[in-house]
């Protein structure tokens, strides 16, 4: 029961990308502008601009390749998890398709576009994606390398705008907000016991070894930055040097001891830096796209998406779309 629960977590917490394609008519894969013969049935339309099923499925193929192994397990083999990760997949799909259409309906709002440099770095990444797959892979996904420049163009382009509303963030961070402290606690739910550790604590007990006896959280070694932990703890768990503790902390959820075993961890601590400044463009870019998104349209086509199903194919092992976009693009945006 253990494995099944940590493998739902595993792919619940799967954390990680745009296209415009039609239906091919007896085309190879040396032909890379193919002439559409048949447009593809859309599965999305935003503000007037539409997605197809051949566009999806590069998506779609590509996440699930890209998170369809962790830690070299092979998650589409679980058979219980099986359809979570199909539900996973489609899901986060289409909310990238969803999110790049509207974040580009945004771009064209605002004025921005892609400069003539910015799109033959998109030109050569598509060149070099579409080259790479293989003739299966070009049957099922039915798209022309014409195709695929236009998904990285709309990608990019989603790429500039948020350059552009985040471009403002303060990326400063001192080392007192971002820094993380290596320690140990004890946890306990009631005034006795609380007691109990304070006097054993007094009287010149180990930490570790009273916490293996009275600790009630899940852990006794932590790392923990800035709003981690109550404000109470936070504080006095701050103000330790090395190899000192707390006494006992009272709060809401019950009282706490805090034991100093690296008061600043440097290596995590500018880890935290970056992750502060990205939450802060996040902040920036969210308040102004949150609302713009809610006035526009958006129409999901259920039925055409009910027919894509996702999961593992000897023949579909495509999992480089965005890296080839940022090997060729990454110094563009």
């Amino acid at each position: 029961m253990k494995k099944k629960k940590k493998k739902r977590r595993i792919i619940v917490s799967l954390c990680a990308g745009i296209l415009t394609s039609c239906l091919m008519a007896g085309c190879g894969k040396g032909d890379s502008l193919h002439v559409p013969q048949i447009m593809s049935k859309p599965v999305l339309k935003v503000d007037g601009e539409s997605y197809s099923l051949s566009e999806a499925k590069v998506y779609l193929v590509n996440y699930q390749n890209l998170y369809g192994t962790v830690a070299g397990v092979d998650l589409w083999q679980q058979e219980s998890q099986e359809g979570m990760l199909e539900d996973y997949i489609k899901n986060l799909t289409m909310a990238q398709l969803t999110k790049i259409l509207s974040m580009d309906s945004l771009a064209r709002n605002r004025e921005i576009a892609l400069t003539d440099e910015e799109v033959a770095g998109v030109e050569k990444a598509a060149k070099a994606y579409f080259d790479s797959l293989s003739e299966k892979e070009l049957a099922y996904l039915e798209v022309s390398q014409t195709d695929i420049q236009k998904l990285y163009e709309d990608y990019a382009l989603a790429q500039k705008l948020y350059k552009s509303l985040t471009v403002g963030v303060n990326s400063e961070v001192s080392d007192d907000e971002a820094r993380i402290m290596d320690a140990m606690q004890i946890v306990v739910s009631d005034a006795k016991k609380a007691r109990e550790v304070k006097r054993a604590l007094a009287a010149g007990s180990d930490f570790s070894t009273l916490a293996g006896s009275y600790n009630e959280a899940e852990e006794v070694k932590i790392q923990f930055g800035r709003g981690a932990l109550p404000q109470e703890v936070e504080k006095a768990a701050f103000a330790l040097d090395n190899g000192t503790a707390t006494s006992s902390i009272k709060t809401k959820d019950g009282y706490y001891f805090i034991y100093c075993v690296n008061k600043f961890n440097e290596e995590l601590t500018d880890a935290n830096k970056i992750k502060i400044v990205q939450k802060r463009e996040k902040t920036a870019f969210g308040d102004v796209y949150d609302a713009y998104s809610r006035t526009i349209s958006k129409k999901m086509y259920q039925d055409t998406w009910n027919t894509l199903e996702a999961g593992r194919s000897d023949d579909l092992t495509t999992d480089s779309f965005f890296s080839v976009y940022q090997e060729y693009c990454k110094e563009l945006f």
